[in-house]
């Protein structure tokens, strides 16, 4: 286990009673600024905070007065890890409350584009962000000089997702090829050729980095989830569906405010969104994987034969394998909308009028349901927005991880405290994506 010397220790014991603080100054890399604060005494944990204090970014106050052809476009640089994921919502719901049928092979267009982003996105935290944590290196640079070829494989598939992304939107960072009513191009029948047989290496890089992450030594942490994403009919949920959750919810993505709330707490500017007399729930690859294992392809089937991984995921420790799984589903997915691309030479969009409507959009970002709701006046202009991103709906539940976790160990030294509650806010990817130590662990007076 590697020690960070900025890290400050102290242990004052004063009338019988030992505090035990560990305080996160900074995160770095979260869309947005963060903190954690968890405190103990006497071996029993009294607060846990994940605290985000970056000022509001104000991008739903953007985008009123907006034309609402601007949203995808204005709501994509909310992140440059997944614009397609707010660009893909945005889209959903400006269309919902237009009344837009989208044809089906603008869906499977925009089902390939979503490929990409899953495979670069979850690739990026599983090889560069979170696989360090497990063979206790500080970043991916260090890891790679022991596993070279492991961070050489990461490179390529993220490159391959990058590739799809840039084909299909433009550019790799921010596509500016999505817009209401579908594309302003469709993809040429040979470039798609020529992607697929970089699809095919990625694809067997996939599997590869399937069988390595199930390897890992995981900490112990079993959880009963309240899994919520969406669910369709006849895919893996990506684009669209319905939301449900593991309590028996079902709903259109309309009825989202009657069954979940946002609210603000004292030390975070990002509302914590729960479900209404339930509480704090969880989104992201193990809530997909929860509730849609049987939609993943056969493929990903066999290869979760092949590790023996759970038909339900308890352990948060154990995302990294789900999220392995999804890049080589989103892979083989990719794979297969090419192979059935024969819509070259189609309209790239279905025209619309403009109307006074309220339109309701979700898709499953890497990290979980991102839901977009818009109200659009008798112009076209966008008079009020709602953009509830996964990290807002995450938040409560990652603070309960934490709270149960260190509750568990509080046995563990120090160090590995401190790196392993690191390593369980990682679990979730919340843009938090720091592969550095960033947590101060000091002890003092209660």
């Amino acid at each position: 286990m590697k020690s960070d010397e900025s890290h400050v220790k102290k242990l004052n014991v004063k009338a019988g009673v030992k505090s035990r603080t560990i305080a996160v100054d900074y995160l770095a890399r979260v869309e947005g600024e963060g903190a954690l604060y968890l405190k103990t005494r006497d071996n029993i944990v009294e607060e846990v905070q994940l605290k985000i204090f970056e000022p509001p970014r104000f991008f739903e106050a953007f985008l009123r007065g907006r034309e609402l052809t601007e949203a995808p476009d204005i709501t994509a640089r909310v992140c440059g890890i997944c614009p397609v994921a707010y660009m893909t919502s945005s889209v959903n719901g400006i269309e919902n409350g237009l009344g837009i049928t989208i044809p089906d092979y603008i869906q499977q267009v925009r089902r390939l584009l979503y490929c990409g982003e899953w495979i670069e996105s979850h690739t990026l935290h599983v090889y560069l962000l979170h696989a360090p944590d497990f063979f206790g290196y500080a970043d991916a640079i260090e890891m790679s000089k022991k596993y070279p070829e492991a961070v050489k494989r990461g490179l390529r598939l993220k490159k391959a997702g990058n590739e799809i992304i840039r084909l299909l939107g433009g550019r790799e960072i921010h596509p500016i090829n999505v817009r209401v009513g579908g594309f302003y191009q469709l993809p040429k029948k040979r470039d798609l050729v020529e992607l697929a047989e970089v699809m095919k290496q990625a694809r067997d890089d996939a599997q590869e980095t399937v069988r390595w992450v199930s390897q890992f030594d995981f900490p112990q942490l079993d959880k009963s989830y309240e899994c919520v994403s969406l669910s369709h009919p006849e895919e893996y949920p990506m684009a669209l569906g319905r939301i449900v959750s593991t309590s028996g919810l079902d709903i259109g993505v309309e009825a989202f405010h009657t069954h979940f709330e946002e609210s603000h707490v004292p030390y975070s500017t990002a509302l914590h969104c729960t479900m209404k007399n339930r509480g704090s729930y969880l989104v992201g690859p193990i809530a997909r994987y929860n509730l849609n294992r049987n939609k993943l392809s056969a493929i990903v089937q066999e290869t979760i034969k092949e590790i023996g991984f759970e038909e339900v995921c308890r352990n948060p420790f154990r995302s990294i394998v789900v999220r392995a799984l999804e890049v080589l589903y989103a892979c083989d997915e990719a794979l297969r909308i090419i192979a059935n691309y024969d819509w070259e030479g189609m309209p790239p969009f279905v025209p619309f009028e403009k109307r006074a409507v309220v339109g309701y959009g979700a898709s499953e970002a890497p990290r979980g349901l991102l839901y977009h709701r818009y109200t659009l006046n008798e112009k076209g202009l966008i008079e009020n927005a709602v953009l509830i991103p996964p990290t807002a709906q995450n938040q409560k539940t990652i603070e309960e991880d934490l709270y149960d976790f260190v509750a568990k160990n509080m046995t563990l030294p120090d160090d590995e405290l401190v790196w392993k509650s690191e390593q369980a806010i990682r679990n979730y990817d919340p843009c938090i994506s720091c592969s550095t130590h960033f947590l101060k662990l000091e002890r003092g007076n209660g």
